[in-house]
């Protein structure tokens, strides 16, 4: 390809809505030009990146006996409806785009594919001798993001492979999830990438298990924490660890404190001497509930730890048998809203009564109480008295109502490992491109996809999902590769492995040798570029460091000596050599490796 037909157009300075880097970059290089909020058009550059990264991936997914097939982006409701997530993906702040057709039919825009898949799998496969079967596809999903940013990291319409797995047994799904993790270390491996599987929450897509690859970059939206040893790493909202011991209250008669003004942990320690270990928080939340039910929420927590919105959902959907929507603390007009009165928020204890909910028009008439064990580990603490600037020393939990012990605090960095005492927790910020999951059985149930086993009874299929964003690995490949210049491709999905510079190209001895290596390379199968534009030599080199070619041969005033300039993108290194010299290197390091 010659960069004059390439329709090449970069960008000295930043855009204004280009927040991290990569997307700066991915911009000003030519590769993606935004459409919309959260839309944006691949360039040529980029879908020459983008079609790499899915040979990679289909190479590997391919070896393991996988099946491409493509399934419908617009899928209708009623399968969502069976399986109990179209409400979820639909209501409220719901992900799914959704209209009606001309026949009133309800239709989504597919975020993701598992309802379809497996009413196809239940009609498909019927027999134990037909699994297990994976099947897997790459094309566009779309999801209404609230606020679309970062580029492809979170857009509203994005490539994925999504696969799908169909099996008998446990057994046999957990072979296929383990071939698959290592199917998936491979692919982000040969793609140039430093990624490391963690432990993760399966969240709307369900499941027993499931495992996050994440990329290690600063401008990660997910916060990983990890052992020093490399044997443990999770994703925050999954991950445990041993919280730091708490002070012991100084001995003394429980007493009531008069503590105006003191609304906070902060500033009720900072007034009375305390410690943050010391005290007990209470959260007051609703719970929007799958099967209708609005259910207040008492939740407490040893006052230095921060509640885990994931870890209390995920409790709350178990404990109370339907999944939770939505978990929001409750505001003063709300509680006007239901006709309750006024609670003195600040100033709440874990003993709050159910009578300050009665009456009310919607919500269920009695708190849902749930405490940390930091919380509940406390033998002596301060917690709020119920009344407007009061506070309670010294409480014990044998005084109060009975509270559910669920773990719904967030681990920290500094923390000992729940699994090696003797490591403590290190955070990292990744960005997440990879997601693999146990389904279980939750969607085959759902849909009646059944098989007849060997015993020649009816039986659901079990399942397996497994997912990584083709689009969001390309940008979060620039955000582990680049430097102040541009982008620094790994050469296995560059959109070109080798740029050819001419200096100038009015010098008929440079623009020659220029074409005769650009010939070289393309008669040996190598992805080469040719800058044969009428730029002063300056621009030429600036573009080429900005869009990232990993290698560069440059022809300039020693090209009637043969000689050209061999520059390797990612370090930088300069060399001048033979132009036959350069092709020879530059063959060896285009090489594909395994």
């Amino acid at each position: 390809m010659r960069v004059s037909r390439l329709s090449l157009v970069t960008l000295r300075n930043v855009p204004a809505d280009a927040e991290i880097p990569s997307h700066q970059l991915l911009v000003r290089g030519g590769y993606i030009r935004r459409v919309g909020p959260g839309l944006y058009a691949y360039l040529p550059l980029m879908w020459r990146v983008l079609t790499k990264i899915s040979a990679i991936v289909r190479d590997e997914l391919d070896k393991l006996g996988a099946l491409e097939t493509l399934l419908p982006q617009l899928q209708p409701a009623e399968p969502w409806e069976r399986s109990g997530r179209w409400q979820g993906y639909t209501a409220g702040e719901g992900i799914m785009f959704h209209l009606e057709d001309r026949q009133g039919r309800r239709v989504g825009l597919g975020p993701t594919h598992e309802e379809v898949v497996t009413e196809l799998a239940g009609d498909l496969l019927r027999s134990y001798k037909q699994l297990p079967v994976t099947l897997y596809q790459i094309q566009t999903k779309f999801r209404d993001e609230i606020r679309p940013r970062f580029g492809l990291m979170r857009s509203r319409e994005f490539i994925m492979k999504d696969a799908y797995s169909f099996h008998c047994d446990q057994a046999d799904l957990e072979q296929t999830y383990t071939q698959m993790a290592g199917a998936y270390a491979r692919i982000f491996k040969r793609c140039g990438l430093d990624a490391v599987g963690v432990d993760a929450d399966s969240g709307a897509i369900g499941g027993a298990a499931s495992q996050e690859f994440m990329v290690m970059a600063n401008a990660g939206e997910d916060l990983i924490l990890s052992t020093p040893d490399g044997c443990y790493a999770a994703n925050q909202e999954k991950a445990v660890s041993i919280p730091s011991s708490a002070q012991a209250l100084p001995a003394g008669e429980a007493r009531q404190l008069d503590t105006p003004g003191q609304t906070t942990i902060e500033d009720l320690c900072a007034a009375n001497g305390l410690s943050p270990d010391q005290t007990v928080k209470v959260l007051v939340l609703l719970a929007r509930l799958e099967d209708g039910r609005d259910q207040p929420l008492l939740v407490s927590l040893r006052g230095d730890q921060e509640l885990n919105e994931v870890k209390l959902t995920n409790a709350v959907t178990q404990q109370l048998g339907s999944p939770a929507l939505e978990i929001a603390p409750i505001t003063p007009e709300q509680l006007r809203q239901q006709g309750l009165a006024p609670l003195p928020f600040g100033s709440i204890g874990p003993d709050l009564e159910d009578a300050s909910l009665k009456g009310a028009k919607s919500w269920t008439s009695r708190f849902h109480r749930l405490a940390d064990p930091t919380a509940l580990d406390l033998e002596r603490f301060v917690c709020g008295a119920n009344s407007p600037d009061q506070h309670r020393w010294g409480t014990t939990w044998t005084s109060l109502p009975e509270q559910i012990r669920s773990d719904i605090r967030n681990a920290k960095a500094g923390e000992r490992s729940l699994h090696n005492q003797e490591q403590v927790l290190e955070e990292r910020r990744g960005i997440e491109v990879g997601h693999i999951f146990q389904l279980g059985s939750k969607y085959s149930d759902a849909l009646e996809a059944r098989f007849t086993d060997k015993d020649g009874k009816q039986a659901s299929m079990l399942m397996g999902c497994y997912g990584i964003g083709i689009s969001r690995l390309a940008q979060a490949a620039v955000e582990q590769h680049h430097d102040e210049a541009g982008i620094c491709w790994p050469v296995s999905i560059a959109p070109f492995q080798v740029i050819v510079v001419v200096a100038n190209v009015q010098d008929d001895t440079q623009l020659a040798l220029g074409e005769s290596l650009y010939g070289s390379l393309q008669a040996a199968g190598v992805d080469a570029l040719l800058d044969d534009r009428s730029e002063r030599a300056g621009v030429k080199f600036k573009d080429a460091d900005l869009i990232g070619i990993p290698w560069r041969i440059v022809v300039g005033r020693e090209a009637e000596s043969g000689r050209v300039e061999l520059v390797e993108r990612a370090t930088r290194s300069t060399s001048t050599v033979p132009h036959q010299d350069a092709l020879s290197d530059v063959l060896e390091a285009v090489r594909p490796r395994r």
